[in-house]
């Protein structure tokens, strides 16, 4: 599939498109161009995780709170095909709708464990076996009583937590400066709007981001229309755009630590 150069630039950013290429080396040059190369990249086993989720939610019912929209679940998926990382550190899993997109992505690498942490466990009657097998360790508790436990060595943080901004503060200043520079970085539940909620956790992270000269990227509808527009397009002429799940709630961004 051949796409289309007529697309929107970065996000908060001001770089020139760049190719899926050159998503490995760094999220601060991540574009929507790239993104839809990756869709593009791994759109067999991308069309099968999404076939998988799908039977996976409707089976479960009510008892799979799905957070992710198709749009965030998708991405974090395709950026650790891309970035292959060996640990992937994530905090908050609450029903295990993102761990079982992140353990799908180490799954078919065939490389990478995953690290999770949570106050709540219902995460653990929730992810299959088979799926969670030798590449999976949760830890339940209040992540800044177990800080420890985070592997310096993580090479893709993925945040979906306590969403005030005391906890914004606290991974900042404690979970930031453990992870080595470089680390590509996620954090749900910052553009609800065009702007983050005052007095939460968004708030805390745009801050950061802006004192430490740092682009982000973000497929949220309220902020970003944009870039759902053009990766809608991309979706369908992969014929990728039946739902997951019916949502367009996907505040979530991507940057680069260090």
């Amino acid at each position: 599939m051949a796409i289309s150069n007529n697309i929107p630039g970065p996000v908060e950013s001001g770089t020139d498109v760049a190719s899926a290429r050159g998503v490995v080396n760094s999220l601060r040059d991540l574009t929507v161009q790239a993104v839809s190369e990756l869709y593009v990249k791994y759109q067999d086993d991308l069309r099968a995780v999404r076939d998988q989720q799908r039977t996976f939610l409707r089976q479960r019912g009510k008892s799979m709170k799905a957070q992710l929209d198709d749009y965030e679940a998708e991405i974090t998926y395709l950026l650790l095909r891309e970035y292959r990382p060996e640990t992937v550190v994530e905090i908050g899993t609450f029903y295990g709708w993102s761990t079982m997109w992140i353990l799908s992505a180490l799954r078919d690498n065939g490389v990478g464990h995953l690290y999770s942490f949570d106050i709540v466990d219902h995460v653990v009657s929730n992810v299959p076996a088979d799926l969670s097998a030798h590449r999976w360790t949760f830890t339940k508790g209040d992540v800044r009583e177990t800080l420890g436990d985070i592997p310096g060595s993580a090479d893709y943080l993925f945040i979906d937590a306590d969403h005030g901004a005391r906890f914004g503060r606290w991974y900042v200043e404690n979970v930031f400066p453990m992870v080595r520079p470089g680390t590509p970085t996620s954090v749900h539940d910052v553009f609800h709007g065009r702007r983050p909620k005052p007095i939460s956790e968004g708030s805390v992270l745009m801050k950061w981001l802006v004192a430490q000269n740092k682009s982000f990227f973000t497929p949220s509808a309220a902020k970003a229309p944009e870039v759902i527009e053009h990766l809608s397009k991309v979706k369908k002429e992969l014929r990728l755009d039946t739902p997951v799940r019916e949502s367009r709630h996907n505040p979530m961004v991507f940057f680069t630590l260090g």
